[in-house]
């Protein structure tokens, strides 16, 4: 019986979905983001094929792909295709024309891999896309950006990825430390750079070259415009004392809703109310004042898996997941979010919290596929703004986090920017 009754829930989100999708031409500032449009569309993931918690980076003509994977709750089979735009460093669309950067088939290539749910109360498709494939490959380095869209028309955009292609013309060396400067000695965490170009050649590497640094993959609070301190023969040293510094937050909160059976830790409640789950967390403690304690974590990523079935991207079922971060007042000067890979590292509307004068929390609900989560609660005083973990995470210096540094060049004779070079550091595995 289960396989035939339709979730009134996954209904209605799929009709909300299609009135109330974003507009496509949503580019704020004319910076191509990471983001859903649709309200049907759930679980977009995009990463190194086969390894699903890496980041979406892979090498000019390496055999190794990136996948985009995401779930439309729907029963019937869409149309869907895609689009590649090639980004300048800024992530705004660059000069190049679409066969300066592909090669094969550029227009109107289409998503051919689908399956359907089976088993779940809430019905969906799931699509995937590997890049590159028989129809379309990288022809340059740099920042990119995926586009999906319905019925061949391109102001029906369902969802965004960003994704970079490098190549390995530098040498980039990385170490996070504990910061010199005693501001920052106990909340903060120095990342020093040093970057070889010995065998590149460069004009004027202090104007040419464009340094990007992430903390676990996010943009929000991304380390930009950072020059180097010195060139010594080549090498060009980034070893500031404060320039480099990030705030080094918590170890991230998670849950776990591979199964249903039963109330793994942080669970509050399991209830199945009007054919679809509700999973209620227990209310979050405010860890902004609290010791550091360490825990194993996915750095605010997740995977979809579910314990009782075959086929993870199939077989999960979607959950209703009540977040309650109790505050005896409402915050005036800024608003709580839960940040991590499974809001797309956003800060807006659809993962902000709002407060509950009667229960004196802030609340949230997602639905979400059943896997792993990791995820931290953050402040933020507009969408614009990188999340801050002061006011419920806290910020120590012990924290284990993933840095990401990117290496541009702007090449000058067919102005546009050459991801050149990137290295993954991790705070505490050397």
């Amino acid at each position: 019986m289960r396989l035939f009754q339709k979730s009134i829930l996954s209904f209605l989100i799929l009709v909300l979905g299609s009135i109330h999708s974003i507009a496509a031409n949503e580019v704020v500032n004319g910076i191509f983001t990471t983001t859903i449009f649709q309200k049907n569309i759930k679980s977009m993931m995009m990463f190194r094929e086969g390894w699903r918690l890496s980041y979406p980076i892979t090498e000019l003509n390496s055999d190794v792909k990136l996948k985009l994977i995401f779930d439309d709750l729907s029963d019937e089979v869409k149309t869907y295709h895609y689009k590649i735009i090639h980004c300048n460093a800024d992530w705004t669309q660059s000069n190049l024309s679409d066969s300066e950067y592909l090669d094969g088939s550029i227009f109107q290539n289409y998503i051919q891999n689908y399956q359907f749910s089976f088993n779940t109360y809430t019905s969906y498709i799931h699509y995937d896309l590997s890049l590159p494939n028989e129809d379309i490959n990288f022809k340059v380095s740099g920042n990119y950006v995926i586009q999906i869209y319905e019925n061949y028309n391109e102001d029906e955009i369902i969802l965004s990825h960003r994704f970079m292609i490098t190549e390995k013309q530098v040498m980039v060396e990385a170490d996070v430390m504990r910061p010199v400067l005693s501001i920052f000695k106990d909340n903060s965490q120095q990342i020093n750079i040093s970057v070889n170009y010995s065998s590149f050649l460069l004009d004027d590497p202090y104007q040419d070259i464009k340094l990007v640094v992430l903390q676990n993959g996010r943009w929000d609070n991304a380390l930009k415009g950072l020059k180097p301190l010195f060139d010594n023969n080549g090498i060009l040293d980034y070893n500031y004392q404060m320039e480099n510094v990030f705030e080094g937050g918590s170890e991230f909160r998670w849950f776990d809703i591979k199964s249903l059976r039963y109330q793994s830790p942080y669970i509050r409640s399991i209830d199945f109310e009007d054919n679809a789950y509700h999973v209620y967390l227990f209310p979050e403690e405010d860890r902004s004042r609290k010791q550091y304690f360490y825990e194993e974590d996915l750095n605010g990523k997740y995977y979809v898996e579910i314990q009782e079935e075959q086929n993870n991207d199939t077989d999960a079922d979607y959950v209703n997941v009540y977040f309650e971060f109790p505050s005896e007042e409402a915050l005036f000067e800024a608003e709580f979010y839960v940040l991590g890979e499974l809001s797309n590292w956003e800060i807006s509307e659809k993962n902000k919290m709002t407060y509950d004068e009667s229960s004196q929390s802030y609340k949230l609900d997602l639905l979400l596929k059943q896997g792993y989560y990791n995820y931290h609660i953050c402040s933020a005083k507009t969408s614009d703004s990188p999340g801050e973990l002061r006011y419920s995470e806290g910020n120590h210096y012990e924290t284990e986090n993933d840095y990401i540094v990117l290496v541009y060049y702007t090449d000058k004779r067919r102005y546009y920017d050459r991801l050149i070079g990137y290295q993954i550091v991790n705070s505490l595995r050397k």
